[in-house]
């Protein structure tokens, strides 16, 4: 007897217990929300704590399953939903530290909450907020799956997410029904224009290829002591109000990010990962999986990040306000070190001025829409009216000055992004502006403003973006293969243009390319940045259906004509592609090509 009431309260402690680490892990969740969303160190000690109780939560149901079954009444809902919020801390993770090993993990998690049907149960339970988790899971898993391009378990999520918001709505006949409806038309149409150009197999199957930086994307450099820089600081903006987007994300956001970042590595070859089995669906994730590159809010992974990171740290900005734009940029600012680079991207509408005789360049030319507020005039822009007031939410390119004392890298995708060209370099740093043209022919722009702009196209997937405005829909793989190599062949060659101006000219400041340009050479993201730009150029010079200086991109400072962007060699390479995609029709007379 006396046993039996010792077993009694040992059951008792034990869901005591687990009670208490399911308390305790909720409180930290949520006040994860509250952490900054800039800067490096404030938040990581908290997402060390939060790791850990969850650590400890997943290991002691694990351990302790019979006993919470039979005296708590654990449901198979109540484990999906702490695998859900270890998938959701594994992502938020990502976010912060650009690390896209990260998003493997909050992958597992999601796929075994899948797998193992976690919430199966969740419409018999007869209560609609448990459905709603379900839902948002599926949103959440959605994302995590386009960002690692698995189109076709997105497609199949996508199929499920309707039927259990069909059920959804059925069921409880919800005032959230509509919300829901949006959200997958919103995923719908983000797939839709998120595959600009089909690559097929043989069996005519789409092929989904990834546009991550690898070592065999990575272009060739010829190395010199003036390649000093490297990128550290990332702010990516999405502000076009036309655009498919799903989970503040645009198209631009969505292949600018993935255009910055290195190929992950997969969890399958993680020994730690395979000896918790996560690949089998019948095995639960375990929240102690820890990567190789350290546990995630540790102390050891802040040093060791801080002095060497596979990618760039990035932050990411739906629509921001002008203040929390500038409050980001200054984080990022502040964060870089010694020998660190700060990269803006943009893709936002004009907000155009109507000063007759512009005198100050920073502030009077206009600049860029930030507001969810917008006009119908000029040509869908924002108006600043007035003489002597501006736009608040706008940014206009005397906003970037202060931010010049240290060496930036800017890209602007607008049709407003030529006012960006005056910004004086008053401090001296290395300074690089790449914009894009303001406008496109009247067939690509009902397209281009929808699924994503054509510039951040060229640098995102330089062969997609020429097979799209050539009317290419689709390419069969060993054909594809065959154009990305003189894809390669012209990186190669407008990387040995760049690099052959001599050390001497450059210090002395006669070289024909600006010094700005082989500081930040040296970086594998710029100078990828800088060399798809230059075949953008090209390509779009060269194109008929693109006339006028408008339709073109520029930068500052400007890059040689005779020695680059109209060299014969790189031309050359542009015709061959363009015959071996059977588009040579599309582009202007010049030597034929073998």
């Amino acid at each position: 007897m006396v046993k039996m009431e010792s077993t009694e309260e040992q059951d008792r402690k034990l869901v005591l217990e687990f009670c208490h680490l399911l308390e305790k892990s909720k409180q930290l969740f949520n006040g994860l929300r509250d952490l900054p969303q800039y800067g490096h160190r404030q938040w990581q000690a908290y997402f060390g704590r939060t790791f850990d109780v969850y650590t400890k939560l997943w290991k002691f149901q694990q351990q302790h399953r019979l006993v919470l079954d039979s005296k708590y009444g654990l449901k198979r809902w109540q484990i999906g939903e702490i695998a859900s919020k270890i998938g959701q801390l594994y992502y938020h993770y990502y976010l912060r530290t650009s690390e896209t090993n990260y998003l493997n993990e909050a992958y597992q998690f999601y796929a075994a909450i899948r797998g193992r049907a976690y919430y199966s149960r969740a419409a018999k339970e007869d209560r609609p907020d448990l459905m709603v988790k379900k839902l948002r899971y599926y949103a959440r898993f959605i994302v995590v799956c386009l960002l690692l391009k698995k189109m076709k378990l997105v497609r199949e999520l996508v199929t499920e997410l309707e039927k259990q918001i069909q059920e959804y709505t059925n069921t409880y006949e919800p005032e959230d029904h509509l919300e829901w409806s949006l959200v997958l038309e919103e995923i719908k149409g983000f797939i839709k224009a998120e595959a600009a150009v089909a690559v097929l197999h043989a069996d005519s199957n789409p092929i989904i290829l990834s546009h991550r930086l690898s070592p065999l994307t990575t272009p060739p450099c010829e190395r010199s002591p003036h390649m000093t820089l490297s990128l550290q600081e990332i702010l990516i903006v999405g502000s076009a109000c036309e655009q498919a987007k799903f989970s503040e994300l645009t198209m631009d956001m969505f292949r600018m990010l993935q255009t910055l970042e290195r190929e992950p590595t997969e969890s399958a070859t993680n020994p730690l990962s395979m000896s918790h089995g996560l690949h089998g669906h019948d095995a639960s994730p375990a929240a102690s999986r820890i990567p190789p590159y350290g546990v995630p809010g540790s102390k050891g992974y802040a040093e060791n990040g801080r002095h060497y990171r596979d990618n760039p740290h990035k932050y990411l900005l739906y629509k921001p306000s002008i203040s929390q734009l500038l409050v980001f940029l200054a984080s990022g600012f502040k964060e870089l070190p010694l020998g660190g680079a700060l990269l803006l991207y943009m893709s936002a509408d004009g907000c155009f001025s109507t000063t007759k005789h512009p005198e100050d360049y920073g502030y009077e030319l206009g600049g860029l829409a930030t507001s969810v507020k917008r006009d119908s005039v000029d040509g869908g822009g924002i108006s600043c009216r007035g003489k002597s007031y501006k736009e608040n939410h706008c940014l206009y390119p005397g906003d970037l000055y202060p931010f010049t004392r240290r060496p930036m890298f800017i890209i602007i995708d607008s049709d407003n992004s030529f006012v960006f060209q005056h910004i004086p370099r008053y401090f001296g740093q290395p300074l690089v502006i790449l914009m894009s043209p303001q406008d496109v022919p009247p067939a690509f722009q009902t397209d281009v403003q929808h699924h994503g702009s054509l510039f951040t196209l060229f640098l995102h997937s330089p062969l997609t973006a020429l097979c799209y405005i050539c009317n290419v829909g689709d390419v069969p793989i060993h054909h594809w293969e065959r154009c990305q190599t003189y894809v390669d062949r012209f990186i190669t060659e407008a990387s040995r243009l760049v690099t052959r101006c001599r050390i001497d000219e450059i210090e002395q400041g006669i070289g024909f390319i600006d010094s700005s340009y082989v500081q930040f050479f040296g970086d594998d993201f710029l100078r990828t940045l800088i060399l798809r730009f230059v075949f953008c150029d090209v390509v779009l010079r060269l194109h008929r259906g693109f006339r006028g200086r408008h339709m073109r991109p520029r930068c500052e400072p400007q890059l040689p004509a005779n020695e680059l962007l109209e060299h014969p060699s790189l031309s050359h390479i542009i015709f061959q592609l363009a015959s071996a995609l059977d588009v040579r029709g599309h582009f202007s007379e010049g030597p034929e090509c073998d």
